[in-house]
């Protein structure tokens, strides 16, 4: 269950008990699910409850409770705990294996609209280097959403800003004869800067990941390839994962969605035996090999949620911003993919490099829809 579709859930949990005649609301249009915050627990956390206290003219908690009473009984949910003033904390049935399964299966386009919507957007930018870009990125960003996207600028670009950048414009204007339309691209410009010797990657990244209000950084500080520089954090992480794939091969397993922990297991192959975990003390000694993967599991889900915000906003940097979310959630995880030492390649290992996967599979759609490249090594 992704995150819009746990938003309807909750959405029509407020229905049913609108219908039932335990809540005297107006259902609204929408809510939100977000990861839980400090005293949270479980998948997401919604604040419905609070938002429709005063309106029902009912305290907060008796909200929660009419609506995880409702909730608790849905498929794909297996628990829902109250916290806090109103608070609905919603733990996923299968979520992991679930999410994996199909960011997997839709590779690249996870988070991409099924079909078009029939809309038409018209982009148009000032003669500038950044504003040319950002609408590229912003139109790229569109037609993944399903929308029919038209760009113009109001000169004729340059050359390197095609050739280097990998800007594509539909139409443009000429100083006698500039493109009748309204500017509605229009981030803080990198002038005097020039982004182009940074070569393209750098330079999309330099002009895109800030907020549109604030002035780009057009520094060396985009090509180095260490910790500081989040453009490399995000291509490396998709680098190892990629990298993981080809080693777990060359050990002869490769990905299945699963349990990704490795569970203490009784001696010699018996029932609840696993050869991976290795005995410390003695014959019987086990160790627990566990991993959380909370964080890069929320940074997953709620890829489809960002798109979809990028698209309405025309706010390409949401996207990056994100994808140094999963990066960096990513990173510590992918050492623990591979078996070690004496570990032989379990369903643990598999799971874990279907997640992995999972991971640089977000990674390189994300960087794509930017116009950069993801690179197999670095």
């Amino acid at each position: 269950m992704t995150p819009v579709e746990l938003s309807r859930t909750v959405l029509r949990a407020v229905r049913r008990a609108v219908d039932d005649g335990e809540l005297d609301v107006a259902v609204p249009g929408r809510t939100s699910v977000t990861p839980p915050g400090p005293g949270g627990c479980g998948d997401y956390a919604t604040n419905v409850a609070l938002q429709l206290a005063r309106p029902a003219g009912q305290p907060p908690l008796r909200v929660a409770e009419i609506l995880r009473e409702r909730l608790v009984r849905t498929d794909g949910i297996s628990d829902v705990v109250v916290t806090g003033p109103g608070f609905l904390n919603i733990s996923l049935r299968g979520t992991e294996t679930a999410l994996v399964r199909e960011i997997l299966l839709c590779g690249h386009r996870y988070g991409h609209a099924d079909r078009p919507t029939g809309r038409l957007v018209q982009l148009h930018a000032p003669h500038e280097v950044r504003a040319v870009v950002v609408m590229d990125a912003v139109a790229r960003v569109l037609r993944s959403q399903g929308a029919l996207v038209r760009t113009s600028c109001a000169g004729r670009p340059e050359a390197e800003w095609a050739d280097i950048l990998g800007v594509d414009i539909d139409a443009y204007g000429t100083p006698d004869a500039p493109a009748p339309l309204d500017v509605n691209v229009r981030p803080v410009p990198a002038a005097p800067a020039d982004p182009t010797p940074l070569g393209r990657d750098a330079a999309r990244w330099a002009l895109l990941h800030p907020a549109l209000h604030d002035r780009p950084r057009i520094t060396a500080d985009h090509l180095v390839q260490r910790e500081s520089n989040p453009l490399f954090r995000v291509r490396y992480a998709h680098a190892r994962t990629r990298a993981l794939t080809r080693n777990a091969a060359d050990l002869g397993f490769h990905a299945e969605p699963g349990d990704t922990d490795l569970r203490p297991q009784g001696p010699q192959g018996l029932p609840g035996t696993d050869a991976a975990v290795q005995p410390t003390a003695g014959p019987e000694t086990v160790v627990q090999d566990t991993h959380d993967t909370t964080a890069l599991r929320h940074a997953l889900a709620d890829h489809p949620r960002i798109l979809q915000a990028a698209a309405v906003d025309h706010a390409p940097d949401r996207l990056a911003r994100h994808l140094v979310t999963v990066a960096d959630a990513a990173l510590p995880f992918l050492a623990a993919v591979l078996p070690r030492g004496a570990e032989k390649p379990s369903a643990a290992h598999r799971a874990r490099l279907a997640l992995a996967e999972a991971a640089g599979a977000v990674l390189a759609g994300g960087l794509s829809l930017l116009g950069i490249d993801a690179p197999e090594h670095l």
